[in-house]
Formats: structure tokens, sequence, C-alpha cells
């Protein structure tokens, strides 16, 4: 595959020697390792090929690689997270870890000048830190399947949108117009701390992979929370009335009979 491309991954990633799970967007294998958690989602995760989006080892096996074809291969720790340094391990005084110092325990997880470090060793007011990775010289198994090639400017903007702000598609309107893309989200998701870092992150990600892409707008919509008036029936209309049509006058008194002298004229007239 060519760098750049974006493709969704299926993979579980676990320490060779002693199957500690590291890693798995498949539900089945986090059930069978025995780390499933109901709140999270499983589905494939996007990778864009060669661009270190994952460890080095697995990225460089992602690119020889056929779509649904399965692969499992054994990462040594220079393509992992790297060998362990024992210049990386410390021993500090506990009372520099602060009013919890008491509380923590041997594999605690601790920040100290905003680095990550694992306790070795607690003892006589000190606490040992290792601040190499917690699976530095470690061989990593992982076993992969590409499940699908992105191509369509639609699912790229989709899948990199949800990459960086954890929402469900449904749930997203993406609507897509000669060069611009208009993006609604959901209400859920307005008080996602870090939103406009978020989106900003998104844009930049949309118009370096989606090509046609050189504009996005977010769309945020708020309604009234007032109870909507509900609307009055509409009254039936009565029928009209007919016009009323003048009637004919009909004349009704008898014809009265002539006067003798007039039936004469007549009848002379006649004769005439």
């Amino acid at each position: 595959m060519d760098k750049g491309t974006l493709i969704l991954i299926d993979l579980s990633g676990r320490v060779k020697d002693t199957g500690e799970i590291i890693e798995t967007t498949v539900a089945a294998d986090a059930k069978k390792f025995g780390v499933f958690d109901e709140s999270k989602k499983y589905e494939p995760r996007l990778v864009s090929v060669g661009e270190e989006w994952v460890l080095k080892g697995l990225d460089e096996a992602i690119i020889s690689a056929k779509i649904n074809k399965r692969v499992v291969l054994d990462i040594h720790p220079e393509k992992a997270f790297g060998e362990r340094d024992p210049n990386k391990v410390r021993r500090i005084p506990l009372r520099k870890l602060g009013e919890k110092a008491a509380e923590l325990r041997v594999g605690d997880e601790v920040e100290i000048d905003n680095r990550i470090g694992l306790i070795r060793f607690i003892g006589s007011g000190r606490a040992q830190i290792d601040f190499n990775h917690k699976y530095a010289g470690k061989v990593l198994t992982y076993d992969f399947k590409i499940s699908k090639e992105l191509t369509t400017a639609y699912e790229k903007s989709m899948s990199l949108l949800r990459r960086r702000l954890p929402v469900e598609e449904g749930k997203v309107s993406l609507i897509i117009k000669n060069d611009e893309l208009t993006i609604s989200i959901p209400k859920e998701a307005y008080l996602t701390e870090g939103l406009q870092i978020i989106k900003k992150a998104a844009s930049t990600d949309i118009f370096k992979y989606v090509g046609n892409v050189n504009k996005v707008t977010y769309l945020e919509i708020y309604e009234s929370q007032k109870p909507k008036k509900p609307k009055k029936p509409k009254k039936p209309k009565k029928p009209k009335k007919p016009k009323n049509t003048p009637k004919r006058k009909v004349n009704t008194k008898k014809a009265q009979p002539l006067p003798k002298t007039e039936k004469r004229k007549q009848g002379n007239r006649k004769s005439s």
C-alpha cells in the first residue's frame, strides 16, 4: 500500500513472553484475554499507512499486507518501545511524591517532572522509579487484519473526525459541497474538553488526507428549552349559503271581463 493510504484495521497486541494484553480493537479477543470493558466500543482503528500511527514494526508489516488477510508477527524492542535504558531508573525521596506517597505501591505509575514512571521498589523513605516505557525491552506479538481501505471523501472525513472526537457515526452529519465540508456536531459533544483544539486538529487532518476539501465549517445548534405552545386546531369552515335569487312575481289576479262596449268594438274590428 502507498504511504498515506487511510485504512481501517483490527488488531490485538500482547507481550510474547507473558501473554499480557497490550491493546485490542476486537471484542472477542478482549473477552478471551479477560480485559473486556462494557463501556468501550470495539471497532477497527483508523491508520495512515507508513506514517507511524502505530508501532514501527507494525507499520512496516501493514505496507505489504492485503485487505482481509490475517497477519501475525513478532515485533522486537528496536521497532516497538525500545531497549531498556538503566540511566532512566532513579531513586527519589517519597516526600517528593506528595501527600499520597504513603498510599503508593510497587507497580503504580507516577508523574514526576512531566514524565511518567513506574514504581519498582519502595523502602527506607525512597522509591525506585523506572522512566523506561512499561514495555521497553519486550518482544511483542501482534495479530492484525486490514478490514477496509478508505477511498471516498465522506469515509475519510468521517473517520478522521472520529479519530479526534469520540462520537458515534450515526450522530454526526457531514455534507460535502464543492470544496467545502460542513460538520454538524451532536449536542453531547458540545462540552468535550478541548473541543476547539480537537476541531482544529481534525480540520488539519482532513485538509491533508481529503484532497478536494479546502474549507471546514462546524455547526453547533442550540434550541430554546421553553415548551412549545400547542397549535390551535383549525375550525372547520362553515358551508357557504347560496345567494338568494329574486323570485319571479306571479300575477294571481283573475282577468276582469271587458265591458260590453269594448266587446262590440273588438267584434267590429274583426269583421272589418
